[in-house]
């Protein structure tokens, strides 16, 4: 009997291995994108717009490097095809300026998106914060809680307020 039990629990264990190496890749890789974001968000916070067309591009790049195909069910993958693309689109056009108005502005459709997916998915491993300015009425990720508003900049650099905190997963 005992020897039935251990080998059913042998099985058990290789069985699930596999699945949970599939979550843990999908949060690995989904973790990345959201240290490009971050990246991002503070170049445009510490007004680096020389900065802020490479780290588009390596958002763009930690994005598609996502394994999307391995979420946990067709809703997830919905979602991550839908605002992903959003966050590409939008990288792609921030990386095409050096004006801060302009990169500011594909900026917060990435943070929408962002903002979505962080959300629903529940993939983030550390905490992070969701801000928001109420003099433009902007929205982004933080991965601290101190404000560091990438929408103004040096002009407001700390105008907001922490709207939510979503717990690590």
């Amino acid at each position: 009997m005992k020897k039935v039990l251990l080998g059913l629990a042998l099985f058990l264990v290789a069985s699930l291995q596999p699945a949970l190496a599939q979550k843990t890749s999908v949060a690995g890789q989904f973790n990345q994108s959201l240290k490009s974001y971050y990246a991002l968000k503070n170049a445009l916070a510490t007004d680096k717009a020389e900065e802020a067309p490479k780290l588009a591009l390596a958002l763009q790049k930690a994005v598609k490097e996502v394994p999307h195909k391995s979420l946990a069910n067709v809703q997830q993958h919905v979602l991550w095809m839908k605002e992903s693309a959003v966050i590409q689109q939008k990288a792609v056009e921030l990386a095409k300026t050096t004006d801060l108005k302009s990169q500011r502005k594909s900026f917060e459709g990435i943070s929408i998106a962002f903002i979505k997916l962080t959300t629903e998915l529940k993939l983030n491993t550390q905490e992070v914060f969701v801000q928001y300015c109420p003099m433009g009425k902007f929205s982004w990720l933080n991965e601290v809680k101190e404000i560091q508003n990438p929408y103004y900049g040096s002009q407001m650099y700390d105008c907001g307020t922490v709207k939510d905190t979503l717990e690590k997963n």
